[in-house]
């Protein structure tokens, strides 16, 4: 259908708690490079914030029968109105999401974890699209608009390792348990899971909890024990007089609960739902917390990710040392690195020893305690068991983390991957996988593919 001109229903698809002035930049450049290639545009041309906007904006779509369907992922969003427009529109559909300069300031546009969420829950529904990730006025834009838009999935392969070591290491994980501590965010279909089907996967048990609970253990801690509690921290993290006291206080007092948890329940790992509830409804960050959780080997997944979790307490058996569950944040096939990042939680054995961890403020949310710094250098294994396009599987990476200046605000690390990183990209997209990977640092994927082949788990190597 080259040179035809086309009707294109574009939905640009933004989040207030970013940087709303520089996603309006962003979108400034898409929406010219879309009318250059002369189609013809139909849509509201502006930020679409909220489920209202973004079902106005479908029904005046709509009315104009487009031949396509364009979702600009300006920001980060999480997957539900992209699952929304998918069931609407049976016309062929496309998502561009845009890159950020690595600064060292905040995530400004998280646009990738928003592109990473929207492809696992098409992949799950079996909805195919075309996708791109790139800069206004970078060429290749007619590509995304082809007549048959559609994501390959990668093949996952049967272990061929031997299933000794990894007979042991499932024998480990067996009768390990995982407390969940709320639901995880609506739109979050990367972070839903069966218990059942895990249990007969690996042997643990999750038990569930709601957000309350937490919040009521925080609040009875004795003074004493937080005050105990920051003394430590004090000694190897700079900026705790920065931040405000009371939600310092606050913050301190969640790793005070879910250590009381554990010891009342024995979980041996925590998925916990971190916002907005514990910002708006209790008053501090759950993410310094995590960390310190996970250094001491009682690891937590975000966004109440139980798979997440799951994969943490088999990367840190298989490495025997803290593990850190990261979103990958970008990806610069110029610069053939990537960026892995959470909000301040890596365990502070990560840090390059070279820099003087910090305690900081959620970027969004402006409450502390997060932890900063660099990632180390060294060499990486990443690892999920994903779920992803509905079976379940073992994806792995390695990679090696760089000594660079920090990409950006939290936690994060600058990695060169195994594969060329454009070739990492479409891997990353085109398996439909979820946003969380768990790192530990030092090569594990012998053992991991032996746990693999010991748990009858297809691989994918990204």
């Amino acid at each position: 259908m080259s040179g035809e001109t086309l009707t294109l229903g574009v939905l640009p698809l933004g989040r207030p708690t970013f940087d709303v002035a520089f996603a309006e930049e962003m979108l400034t450049g898409m929406m010219a490079d879309l009318r250059a290639t002369g189609h013809r545009l139909v849509g509201p041309g502006r930020l679409l914030m909220d489920a209202a906007s973004t079902e106005a904006a479908m029904a005046e779509i709509a009315a104009a029968k487009p031949d396509r369907i364009v979702i600009l992922q300006v920001t980060f969003t999480d997957a539900a109105m992209t699952c929304r427009i998918a069931d609407v529109f049976d016309q062929p559909l496309a998502i561009w999401a845009v890159p950020e300069p690595r600064l060292g300031g905040r995530l400004r546009l998280n646009a990738f974890c928003g592109l990473n969420l929207a492809s696992h829950a098409l992949g799950l529904r079996g909805r195919l699209f075309s996708w791109r990730y790139a800069l206004p006025h970078t060429p290749g834009i007619e590509k995304m608009l082809t007549d048959t838009p559609m994501v390959t999935p990668l093949i996952a392969w049967d272990s061929v390792a031997d299933p000794a070591q990894g007979a042991a290491l499932l024998a480990q994980l067996a009768g390990k348990s995982i407390a969940r501590i709320g639901v995880h965010p609506d739109g979050f279909d990367t972070c839903a899971y069966d218990s059942e089907r895990l249990a007969k996967l690996t042997g643990m048990c999750v038990t569930g909890f709601e957000l309350p609970e937490l919040f009521s253990r925080a609040r009875a801690a004795p003074e004493a024990a937080a005050s105990g509690l920051r003394a430590t921290l004090s000694e190897n993290l700079s900026g705790l007089d920065q931040v405000d006291q009371a939600e310092l206080d606050r913050s301190l007092r969640l790793k005070l609960a879910l250590d009381g948890m554990k010891a009342d329940g024995g979980f041996d790992a925590f998925a916990i739902r971190c916002w907005p509830e514990t910002f708006t409804e209790y008053g501090g960050a759950v993410c310094g917390p995590a960390s310190m959780m996970g250094e001491g080997r009682v690891p937590c997944a975000c966004e109440a990710d139980v798979y997440g979790a799951a994969t943490q307490l088999l990367l840190q058996a298989a490495s025997d040392q803290p593990v850190f569950l990261v979103d990958l944040v970008d990806m610069d096939a110029s610069d053939d690195t990537g960026v892995v990042w959470h909000c301040g939680q890596a365990p502070m054995s990560m840090a390059d020893p070279d820099v003087v961890a910090r305690a900081t403020i959620h970027t969004n949310r402006k409450m502390p305690l997060l932890f900063e710094f660099p990632l180390k250098p060294g060499p990486v294994t990443f690892v999920r068991l994903s779920q992803a396009r509905g079976q379940q599987c073992l994806v792995i990476a390695r990679g090696k983390m760089l000594k660079r200046e920090m990409a950006f605000t939290g936690t994060s690390g600058v990695v060169k991957f195994e594969r060329p990183t454009g070739e990492m990209l479409t891997r990353v997209i085109d398996s439909g996988l979820e946003h969380h990977m768990a790192l530990a640092y030092g090569d594990h994927v012998a053992v991991l593919e032996s746990f693999a082949a010991a748990a009858g788990l297809p691989v994918i190597h990204l």
